[in-house]
């Protein structure tokens, strides 16, 4: 079957000819293929993260490491892990463990992340510090980030010591991204280039490693890592700069959590430092003192909304968003063709279609 792209799928709806109403029938097969080919996947993620637990006892340490395990999300990290095996002909069960590595180890920053944070839910459920105690969420954080190494070691010989490289290397990134991340909280003259270097760490990091990781269940060469590694730098910016606008924007219900959050709390985003940058030299400094104050009160939220509004801050994320989603496409589009492409181009425009 040709394999057809999500963009000519949209364009055949444009050119009702004889045709394109056979492009759009392959559209639409290819469409369902990529569906299959997600819902398999979630399929032995889910599985396999249920086997990640080996031991009953303790049940202090090991009760709450399932707990967070159990927690359903939308798995994009290890989706990511398989649909780059896949284009470069990787082995399925190398790849399911790798994937599940990936997210395990992201299941662990996130845990820590809510203890840092002193969040009280995760995904609609306590987070384990409040269901437990922070040592215990400390703890069983703490066994996960080793596990997710464990699973790794399922590396053939001859990729194992670059494997583990390439991840231990991103572990540490993440940690420097985690400590900038920290630091803004303190500080007034954060920059908005030190803002997306800090995405670059944080988020980028581990879509990259994902992306390469799974890439070397194959037969990928090192121009095809590098490559894989700026598709995974620019969905980490579209993905981190869409969650800070959103914030600003989304609607409170579609989203699945309050809108406003973060200029309430005054937290470094793209959104209010990029506002900071517009406003420089207008009189009012009204973003500056917004900082200052450390966030807005609830009853002004809807006039900083405005503001930013007006300083076209909100078309700039949007522009941004954009921007590096389709450089994603266009390096994604130089992959070999196949079913993980297509995937791997499905999830970018999935994350993409947030905006509306």
């Amino acid at each position: 079957m040709e394999v057809v792209s999500l963009k000519r799928c949209t364009s055949v709806f444009l050119q009702p000819s004889v045709r394109n109403k056979t492009h759009l029938s392959a559209c639409l097969t290819d469409t369902t293929h990529i569906s299959s080919f997600f819902e398999d996947n979630l399929t032995d993620i889910e599985r396999s993260l249920s086997e990640v637990i080996l031991h009953p006892d303790p049940g202090s340490l090991y009760d709450p490491a399932r707990y967070v395990l159990d927690s359903k999300g939308k798995r994009f990290r290890p989706q990511l892990v398989l649909a780059a095996s896949n284009v470069f002909g990787g082995n399925r069960d190398l790849a399911l463990k790798v994937a599940v590595a990936v997210e395990v180890f992201h299941i662990f920053t996130l845990v820590h992340d809510d203890i840092m944070d002193k969040a009280s839910m995760r995904r609609g459920r306590d987070t384990i510090h409040v269901r437990w105690d922070e040592p215990t969420a400390i703890l069983a954080g703490d066994y996960l980030l080793g596990r997710s190494s464990e699973l790794l070691l399922a590396f053939p010989d001859e990729r194992l010591r670059e494997a583990l490289t390439h991840f231990t290397n991103t572990v540490r990134i993440l940690c420097e991204g985690q400590v900038r991340d920290m630091d803004f909280e303190s500080r007034d003259d954060v920059t908005l280039e030190e803002y997306l270097l800090m995405i670059d760490q944080k988020t980028s990091a581990l879509l990259q490693t994902s992306l390469i990781l799974g890439a070397m269940t194959g037969n990928a060469t090192d121009m095809d890592v590098a490559l894989l590694g700026q598709i995974g730098h620019d969905l980490g910016r579209a993905f981190q700069i869409q969650d800070d606008l959103l914030d600003v924007v989304a609607d409170s219900q579609k989203w699945g959590k309050p809108v406003g959050g973060d200029l309430l709390s005054g937290k470094k985003t793209f959104m209010l430092l990029k506002a900071l940058e517009e406003e420089s030299g207008q009189a009012s400094g009204y973003f500056r003192s917004v900082i200052e104050r450390g966030g807005v009160v609830q009853e002004d939220l809807g006039a900083a909304r405005q503001k930013m509004e007006m300083l076209g801050v909100t078309d700039s994320a949007r522009s941004t968003i954009i921007l590096h989603s389709a450089k994603a496409q266009e390096n994604i589009a130089r992959l070999p063709a196949g079913i993980g492409r297509d995937a791997l181009a499905s999830l970018t425009d999935k994350m993409q279609r947030r905006l509306h």
